[in-house]
Formats: C-alpha cells, structure tokens, sequence
C-alpha cells in the first residue's frame, strides 16, 4: 500500500477518532511514557511563565502528559485532523491550554508563532510528506535555546526490534483496527514506522536542522528498541546545514 498523506490521511484519522483511546489504552505504557517523554524536556518549575507547543496533540494524550509533568505552562496543543482534535476539545483541560486545528506544515498560517520555549512532538514526524520542512519550521518557532521533544516510533535498526513491531501491528492492532473500520489507517502507520528513519538516522536529521545537543533516549517494556525520546536544543548561532 502507499502511505498515506496530507489530506487523506487527515481524513482516515477524521474516521478513526471514535476509537482511537480505547484502541491506544490497550498499548501497555503508552500514557506513562508520554509523560516520561514531557519529562525529558527538563523544563523547571511545572514551566511556570513558558510556552509550550504540543505539535501533533491528536485526541489529547499528549496534552494531558504536558499538564501533568507542565501544569503552569500555557499549552498550545495543535492537530491537522479535525475528528482527533474534537476529541481532544471534548475533554476538560486547564485554562492554560488552547487547541487549534492545523497541518504541521501550515502552522504559520493557522496564526502559531514563536517564541516557544518548549515543542513536544508525539508520533508525528513519519507522518508528515516533508519531515525536514516541519523540522525547519519547528526549530523557527523555538526561543534561543529552545527545548525540542520528539517522541516517536524510530526502530533501532536491529532485525528483532522490526520483527516485534510488525508481530504486534499484524497479530493484535490491525485485526481489531481492521474490524472497527479502520484498517487503512492502522496499516498505513505500520508501515510509516518500517519505512521512517531508526532512531540515530532521525536524530542526524535534527542536527542537519540546526538544533545541538541532541540525543536519542529509549524507553522501557515492550517498545524498547521501537520507541525513542529525540531531546534537542536550537543552537545559537544557527548551525543548519547551508545557513550563513
């Protein structure tokens, strides 16, 4: 199949919103290793007087592992697709946070503009048509030393950590996403993370966007090896590849 992209990937998201938290309820740590992940940005004092960009918040999951480790953070929490986001909007949340609805790579033009002080980024950059744009974009919305948290599914490269993954997606997610609709999508995202970077391929990436001080952190149980933490910080002067 041909991943999906932009639009129609937005829409399989629109269909599967209904199911999406129970379905990602059942992932064994998937919440507590959010918040792990909001953690990793090392952010002080619950972020009181910061700026916090939750880029990719889909149902909310990842806005509410910010509250948690950031209550006194003001959040902005931003989704392309408008189905996950009403889910999200649905929920209670702190006055400190807003939703908008916008794709990644538009984010300007939805009226978000820097400086953050923090991007939290949860399972979006394989799902994006041009990663290094939205990273470039990503690393302008950041203040001078900027924090950048990438919580995504980058493989290590070993054979057993694709062999788990794809056990997982075909033996359990696809056939109960499968029976709820929503299959196309499920498949698109197994196959989003065999085909993305590993972990220290998507970690060069960041470098080449500008940012330092980038390290790649594993996370535990069953995704050891499947999902990673990419903790950066924007450089100052600007070190992108090709910048003056």
């Amino acid at each position: 199949m041909t991943l999906l992209r932009d639009a129609d990937l937005a829409a399989a998201f629109d269909h599967a919103a209904r199911s999406y938290d129970t379905l990602v309820a059942a992932n064994p740590g998937y919440h507590t290793h959010l918040r792990r992940s909001a953690r990793r940005l090392g952010l002080a004092d619950g972020g009181r007087g910061l700026r916090v960009l939750d880029l990719g918040c889909g149902t909310g999951a990842s806005t509410a592992a910010l509250t948690a480790v950031l209550p006194h953070a003001r959040i902005t929490a931003v989704d392309a697709s408008a189905g996950m986001l009403q889910r999200a909007t649905d929920k209670p949340w702190p006055r400190n946070v807003t939703f908008v609805h916008a794709p990644a790579e538009r984010l300007t033009q939805a009226g978000i503009g820097g400086a953050y002080d923090a991007i939290f980024a949860a399972y979006l950059f394989r799902n994006v048509a041009q990663p290094d744009s939205v990273l470039t974009a990503v690393h302008d919305l950041l203040a001078p030393h900027g924090r950048l948290a990438v919580h995504e599914y980058t493989l290590s490269g070993r054979t057993v950590d694709r062999a788990v993954w794809t056990a997982v997606c075909r033996g359990l997610v696809l056939p109960v996403a499968t029976a709820l609709g929503d299959g196309q999508l499920y498949r698109h995202l197994w196959r989003s993370v065999v085909e993305f970077d590993t972990a220290d391929a998507f970690a060069a990436r960041v470098r080449a966007a500008g940012f330092d001080r980038v390290r790649v952190l594993p996370l535990p149980g069953w995704q050891t090896g499947i999902t990673h933490t990419v903790i950066a910080q924007r450089a100052t002067p600007d070190t992108r590849t090709g910048s003056r």
